[in-house]
């Protein structure tokens, strides 16, 4: 946009390029000028899955409930047997208080969690921050600083957490939100008596009298079929089902399945099976396992077997490609025997649109695949499905990382046939990582379970592409652990260097520094008796980045090392990092002459690789020493257009840091408008990603609305 010419003279104003907050472009401004930019509005979170529409003879609970959170919010803890209906109750009450929670309603499934075999409570509590805006980058690294900022979040926001299968006092203490009159909560099979202290309700939930098993039953399968049955024999089924409701479920969808199926005959059968559930036993035995058995007994063949082979599945969910892994068919094969064990009511299908257990149908499927499948098959089903998961892996990793250095093989192995099922871009293939994250972990450690030491560090190395892109560091870390422990029974030392170097950045990023530098000497070691110079020169650079934060002299002797084995190996991309991180530990030293030609060949580099993310990372890095070498102006430009770069690429947060540079520069010159504009674009960036940042900045700006750094009276050029 350019002035209308009025005047003698023509002032220029032009603004162009893409801007992520308010652009003021005037002339001349008498007085002061403050601009709040607005908060970025996100989604209220409603997390909570609907309750099932056969829902009988809990309005009692329901009231209770009610009696004990009212307005002033609280915490209660329902308890009882799996399959009782705890899970459902919860939902049925968010349910039915939907709207009266303005902050959101949050909803942990703690089963899920564990099922990811590293899940934890630190999980639990990203999930919710996740859910509130905060981005991967600026979680915290430890379960206090989490939890402090849950709380620091909910602190005006009533909100509802529903906590799904907690086992331990502690995973209810960390999720307790910050605002009055929000309310927790949990489900339990113990009665977490410990949590009376915090001021819980605890509430047993018992098994559905025989009046409302009854009912439900007739909800099921209809009150005329029900009332055919005649001579109590509905009765007899409740009594079988032990009041559980998805015991009830599953009777009833045998008699749905089997139209010619009397009511009496089912009643009949149940009498008959002997088979009992362990974890139902309460006050003596419930026949609840007779349920699942005539369930099972009336499948076809085909769904029979792959129902057994599904109760061994590593996590909790499946998709029809698994399931066929775990049967040894095709796709659509196991698609038509998922919908047989669908319509049987075995299976169900979950929020994201895979397939799950119940808990009790999922032990129940296992006891039948030992029984009937022995060790030998139970085994190869899960080796079938631990290689269709790392199969899968391997193609989401090359889709989200490209060419880079991998020491397994799993990548290779991958035929037409993978690649062309492979993922549609990068976006699509880290978001089915973070899908199948429980899946995967959970495959990893069945494999080391059976002692497949391949098969545990190659999934290892193919995870480190989710993590090396989203915050999950408590299960790198056991992830990484896993597979360096393998690695090294495997005899892999390359294998073994790779995972430990990986491992040493979780570690740093929880500030265990002392671990992250034992792994880091331990893979210099075994890359060294590996003889892979690649590999050598890359533990080197992340021995390097260690040092950056312990001992910049000795950083810049890493990347010199680093720099020399890149040569070697004749890897440009590795030579272009190298010259990068060197740069600046360089520059960290007071080597700024050095540091300024080192990360402008870093620069040079990455540009000719067509790697714009990482010339821009360089180019901001040329902007500081230039700053520091009292070159200001050329600091501006370059920093400006790194800056641009960035946003080109995507990589905001990187963007931002580079706007609090130019503030900074802006502020010792004296610049107050440019001051502020810098600071309000890296406001909104942080403020769009949950950026701890964002409160300083805010705080920056509202003093400087009151005297500031500068007061400049007059913008030539806008803002």
């Amino acid at each position: 946009m350019e002035d209308n010419g009025a005047g003698t003279e023509r002032v220029r104003n032009v603004f162009s390029g893409t801007a992520h907050g308010p652009v003021i472009q005037a002339g001349v401004i008498e007085g002061g000028l403050r601009i709040e930019p607005p908060r970025p509005e996100l989604p209220v979170p409603r997390q909570v899955p609907p309750g099932s529409p056969q829902f009988v003879d809990r309005e009692p609970v329901l009231a209770e409930i009610d009696g004990w959170v009212g307005d002033g919010g609280g915490m209660a803890v329902l308890s009882g047997l799996p399959g009782v209906g705890k899970s459902a109750t919860v939902r049925r009450w968010a349910q039915e208080g939907r709207g009266h929670f303005p902050g959101g309603e949050f909803y942990i499934d703690f089963a899920e969690l564990r099922a990811q075999a590293g899940g934890d409570v630190s999980a639990g509590v990203s999930r919710c921050l996740r859910a509130l805006g905060v981005e991967d980058r600026y979680l915290p690294g430890t379960l206090g600083e989490l939890t402090a900022l849950l709380r620091t979040l909910t602190a005006d926001r009533r909100v509802l957490i529903v906590l799904d299968d907690v086992t331990e006092p502690a995973q209810v203490r960390a999720l307790v939100p910050g605002a009055p009159g929000s309310v927790v909560l949990a489900t339990s099979q113990s009665m977490l008596g410990e949590l009376l202290d915090e001021g819980a309700r605890l509430m047993p939930l018992e098994p559905l009298s025989p009046e409302h098993g009854l009912e439900l039953l007739r909800r099921l399968c209809g009150e005329q079929r029900i009332a055919a049955g005649g001579d109590g024999a509905a009765e007899r089924i409740v009594a079988s089902c032990g009041g559980l409701p998805v015991a009830l479920q599953v009777a009833a969808a045998r008699l749905v399945m089997h139209p010619r199926l009397t009511v009496a005959a089912l009643a009949e059968e149940l009498a008959d099976d002997r088979r009992r559930l362990a974890a139902l036993r309460r006050g003596g035995e419930r026949p609840v396992s007779a349920v699942f058995g005539v369930a099972y007994g009336g499948l076809p063949r085909p769904a029979a077997r792959l129902y057994r082979l599904l109760g061994l599945h590593p996590g909790r969910r499946w998709d029809a490609a698994s399931a066929a892994a775990a049967a040894g068919s095709s796709v659509a094969d196991a698609t038509e025997q998922l919908d047989l064990l669908e319509t049987a009511s075995l299976i169900a299908v979950a929020a994201d649109g895979r397939y799950e257990f119940h808990d009790l149908v999922r032990l129940h499927a296992r006891e039948r695949a030992a029984e009937e499948d022995g060790e030998t098959g139970c085994t190869e089903a899960v080796a079938r499905i631990v290689d269709h998961l790392l199969t899968r892996a391997a193609q989401a990793d090359l889709a989200v990382m490209g060419g880079r250095m991998r020491i397994g093989a799993y990548t290779d192995r991958l035929d037409e046939a993978d690649r062309a099922t492979a993922f549609a871009d990068r976006p699509q293939a880290l978001d089915w990582l973070d899908t199948w994250r429980g899946e995967l972990l959970a495959a990893q450690q069945a494999a080391a379970d059976h002692g497949w030491h391949r098969r545990v560090w190659e999934l290892a190395e193919a995870l480190t592409a989710l993590f090396l892109n989203r915050r999950y560091l408590n299960d790198w870390v056991r992830s990484g652990e896993l597979g360096a422990r393998h690695a090294a029974a495997d005899g892999h030392p390359a294998a073994e260097a790779r995972l430990r170097a990986l491992l040493s950045r979780p570690l740093m990023d929880r500030d265990e520094l002392r671990r992250a530098r034992r792994e880091l000497e331990t893979a210099v070691a075994r890359a060294d008796e590996s003889g892979h110079t690649l590999l050598r020169a890359s533990v080197r650079e992340f021995h390097g980045r260690y040092w950056d934060r312990c001992d910049p002299a000795r950083a810049v002797a890493a990347y010199e090392e680093a720099m020399a084995l890149y040569r070697a190996a004749g890897d440009a991309r590795g030579i272009a990092i190298g010259h990068y991180f060197m740069g600046c530990a360089q520059h960290a030293v007071g080597r700024t002459t050095e540091a300024r030609a080192t990360l402008q060949d870093a620069y040079d580099g990455f540009l000719a690789l067509d790697d714009r993310r990482m010339g821009a990372r360089a180019l901001a890095a040329i902007g500081g020493v230039l700053r520091d070498s009292g070159r200001s102006a050329e600091a501006v430009a370059a920093l400006e257009e790194a800056g641009a770069m960035l946003r080109e690429r995507g990589a905001v947060h990187y963007e931002a840091e580079v706007y609090e540079t130019l503030a900074a520069l802006a502020e010792e010159r004296g610049d107050r408008d440019r001051w502020r504009r810098y600071l309000i674009q890296a406001l909104e960036i942080y403020e769009a990603g949950g950026g701890p940042r964002a409160v300083d900045l805010r705080r920056k700006l509202a003093e400087g609305a009151d005297g500031g750094p500068a007061e400049g009276e007059a913008a030539d050029g806008g803002a």
